[in-house]
């Protein structure tokens, strides 16, 4: 079964996700899997969902009904993904929050052309200061070939740079 994906950006207020899900499920469609969140106040996300052709049309015209209770959302066809191959690994990373770290770990990463599958970020508080401290999680996959102790090296050669502590396990 083909698949879509709802990416949604809006106001947040109780009864959005309920909203979603009932034009999903009007349209005839499964939800598969989804990220929402609350983000800088607005709620956003995306969302996929196996839906069969013809009933695209549906899903847009119950999608309008969702943008008229204040919710932007878009639809794209999902595409088949390629075969998965090279190892997985999960990245920590933390440190003081400053300009440029999400730059510089992921122009490490694109030089060693890794692909990031997910990336997760956040500021937390230091316990005894009260400091803002930056957080990055991300499961990435590394290109056939390369191995995991060359992207810990190139990440290490940053990390005093950046004032971050890393640490990268296998997925």
């Amino acid at each position: 079964m083909p698949s879509v994906i709802l990416s949604v950006i809006g106001s947040d207020r109780p009864g959005l996700t309920e909203a979603l899900a009932d034009a999903v499920l009007s349209a005839g469609g499964n939800w598969l899997e989804g990220h929402l969140s609350q983000l800088g106040g607005l709620y956003v996300g995306s969302v996929l969902v196996a839906l069969d052709a013809e009933r695209i049309d549906a899903l847009r015209a119950a999608v309008q009904a969702v943008d008229a209770k204040g919710l932007e959302v878009r639809i794209a066809s999902a595409v088949e993904a390629p075969g998965v191959t090279g190892e997985a690994l999960r990245l920590s990373l933390v440190g003081q929050d400053r300009l440029g770290i999400v730059r510089q770990v992921t122009g490490v990463l694109s030089g060693l052309d890794v692909n990031i599958e997910t990336l997760r970020t956040e500021i937390t508080s230091e316990p005894h200061s009260g400091a803002p401290l930056f957080n990055l999680n991300a499961a990435l996959r590394l290109p056939p070939g390369l191995e995991a102790a060359a992207v810990q090296d190139a990440l290490e050669a940053i990390s005093a740079e950046i004032m971050v502590d890393l640490s990268l396990e296998p997925a």
